[in-house]
């Protein structure tokens, strides 16, 4: 079992078809898992210390997932945060889903 709540239990409590929302988790993870190794960008991330957006160059998801996960103590602020790859038309990442990839997969992300 994932998680201490099961689907059934979440819907009574008014969250809506959560079977649908773990279906949706479960292919976000096979799509990243899978395509790990491909381009891409990440959008969003402002340098504290001098207030602009940083520029990252075009990296693996894996270590974008990596980096937007971890990057809040490294001075940057990850609240705007997005990590684009993949076709256009694929949904994006935002920090709640790097975090929770991160957290999940961990290093598997990085291995090609």
């Amino acid at each position: 079992m994932r998680n201490k709540f099961s689907a059934s239990k979440l819907d009574s409590a008014g969250y809506g078809d959560s079977a649908m929302l773990l279906a949706l988790d479960d292919a976000i993870s096979t799509a990243v898992l899978a395509g790990r190794g491909a381009d891409a960008e990440i959008f969003g991330v402002i340098d504290l210390t001098s207030k602009i957006e940083a520029r990252i160059g075009a990296i693996s998801l894996g270590r974008a997932i990596q980096f937007v996960a971890n990057a809040s103590v490294l001075g940057y602020d990850m609240r705007g945060a997005m990590v684009l790859y993949g076709e256009p038309g694929t949904p994006s990442l935002r920090i709640w889903d790097c975090e929770r990839l991160w957290a999940q997969y961990g290093g598997a992300l990085l291995q090609l």
